[in-house]
């Protein structure tokens, strides 16, 4: 992994942590990826006049990640709807880098070297840590537990297929594109289906702040994507999810949710792991 392919997935991380707090600062979870999931269509279809059509080899890759991200989005709104952002963004994305591990290693013949493996534990480490200290003192939320930890699954599954599809595809740019529009029609669609004429009116207050949202997601996993095809997927799914750290500030700083030593430690955990991926 060069220093360019690590700093868009850093940013990528960033802007992902961003589009996930927008959108559990929405009360109305359906509200919200409706809007998020419509921006990241519309974006899709913009970008078709300037992407290549991706390969004929990358379409199934295409469709079956549509469907998974579509139950990922579920889960995610499930997770959001049980518990707090601090506690279940990062169980959602903490879970999956190991998975992505073993998935990659058994699909796509990506085993990784010991200085990537020992980054991965570690990064993971630190994941889990930022996770669990939300359960400390408290009485487990099974359901909210379970929805992140089913959400973390998806994570992993979704990452594997569009790494995969993203290299059979000849265009970053192209897939991308089209899984926007694929995914992002699902949930506008279902939403409009069980709210009917008045939703058009739920959506117009919070049109802009889920539009950003649709936007943002666009580019951080576009960013994801174009480093898939330049490195292995396990490093890049462990990076990815130094979102977790962000996350874990925006919860602290704008919904007055507590961060702690326990969570620094575990972001100083992070960062050594991601000192580690690199160094292999």
């Amino acid at each position: 992994m060069t220093p360019l392919v690590a700093a868009a997935v850093l940013i990528a991380a960033v802007t992902h942590a961003s589009w996930n707090a927008i959108a559990h600062g929405i009360k109305d979870q359906l509200v919200a990826f409706t809007l998020v999931g419509g921006g990241g269509a519309v974006c899709g279809a913009l970008l078709l006049g300037f992407a290549p059509m991706p390969a004929g080899g990358a379409w199934p890759y295409l469709a079956a990640s549509a469907v998974l991200h579509v139950v990922y989005q579920l889960l995610l709104m499930r997770s959001f709807t049980l518990g707090d952002f601090g506690q279940m963004y990062p169980i959602a994305r903490g879970s999956a880098p190991l998975a992505v591990t073993v998935l990659a290693a058994v699909f796509a013949g990506e085993v990784p070297d010991a200085w990537q493996s020992a980054g991965v534990v570690v990064a993971s480490a630190g994941l889990v840590g930022v996770a669990l200290w939300g359960l400390r003192g408290a009485r487990p939320q099974w359901a909210a537990i379970c929805a992140a930890l089913a959400t973390g699954l998806s994570i992993a599954t979704y990452t594997v297929v569009d790494g995969l599809g993203v290299r059979a595809s000849g265009s970053a740019l192209g897939y991308i594109a089209w899984l926007m529009i694929l995914e992002g029609l699902a949930i506008p669609a279902y939403g409009f289906a069980v709210r009917r004429g008045g939703f058009v009116a739920e959506l117009r207050p919070y049109a802009v702040r889920g539009l950003l949202g649709g936007l943002l997601s666009v580019f951080a996993y576009g960013l994801v994507l174009w480093a898939q095809t330049r490195a292995d997927l396990a490093p890049i799914a462990a990076l990815r999810e130094s979102s977790i750290i962000v996350g874990a500030g925006i919860g602290a700083v704008f919904l007055k949710e507590r961060f702690g030593g326990p969570r620094v430690a575990a972001a100083g955990l992070m960062v050594v792991g991601i000192g580690l991926m690199l160094a292999g």
